[in-house]
């Protein structure tokens, strides 16, 4: 319910994978060992970065959160 009120609100990005109805992070793996084996097959150097949101959401003031909610009609 969050999501399709979220989603009418502010698009949701078709590159998000956290806090949507899918299965991101095998998606992620597929994308990954994709990169991969592209970058091994051209001969080509691959960087990757891993970042990790861990608590992003409990660092921000929820009262933020519902406000801005409130706002946009959420």
């Amino acid at each position: 319910i969050a999501t399709a009120r979220l989603s009418k609100a502010c698009p949701i990005n078709p590159q998000q994978r956290g806090f949507i109805c899918a299965s991101g992070c095998a998606e992620n793996l597929k994308l990954l060992q994709l990169a991969v084996k592209t970058a091994k097959r051209e001969h080509k150097h691959l960087g990757v970065v891993f970042v990790d949101f861990a608590k992003a959401f409990d660092t921000v003031c929820h009262q933020h959160i519902f406000e801005g909610l409130d706002k946009s009609g959420v």
